[in-house]
C-alpha cells in the first residue's frame, strides 16, 4: 500500500508581487529538504507553452511526502505557519489567494497486500 502524499500548493500573488512571492517560497525549500520524509519540495512558476494552455495560479509548489503524518508535521512547522500567516492571511501579505490540495496515488479499491 502506498502511503505517499502528493501536495499541490498554488499561489496567486497580488499584482506586481509575483517575483517576491516566488523568492519567499524558494526560501522555504532548504529546511523542507532537511525533513527526512520530504521526497520532493519544489516551487515552480507557470510559463507559456502552446501544448499546455490551461489556467492556474502562476506559482505552484509540488510536494511529495513519505506519508500523511510527515506532511501534517511539515504543515505545523513554525516556519510554514508563519509564512501563511504573513503572506496569505495578513492583508499586508503578497499573496491574494492560495489553494493547497493533497492527493494519493492509491486507487479507491486497491487490494493492498497485508504484510
Amino acid at each position: 500500500m502506498s502511503q505517499k502524499i502528493y501536495c499541490t500548493a498554488s499561489f496567486k500573488p497580488k499584482p506586481g508581487r509575483e517575483e517576491a512571492v516566488f523568492k519567499a517560497l524558494q526560501a522555504l525549500e532548504p529546511n523542507a529538504h532537511r525533513e527526512d520524509a520530504c521526497l520532493l519540495y519544489t516551487v515552480t512558476r507557470q510559463i507559456d507553452n502552446p501544448f499546455a494552455q490551461g489556467e492556474s495560479y502562476p506559482i505552484v509548489f509540488h510536494e511529495i511526502w513519505a506519508n500523511r503524518e510527515a506532511f501534517e508535521a511539515h504543515c505545523q512547522r513554525r516556519e510554514i505557519q508563519q509564512f501563511f500567516q504573513a503572506q496569505v492571511e495578513s492583508p499586508e501579505g503578497d499573496i491574494e489567494a492560495a489553494n493547497v490540495c493533497v492527493y494519493t496515488d492509491e486507487p479507491i479499491d486497491f487490494d493492498a497486500p497485508q504484510l
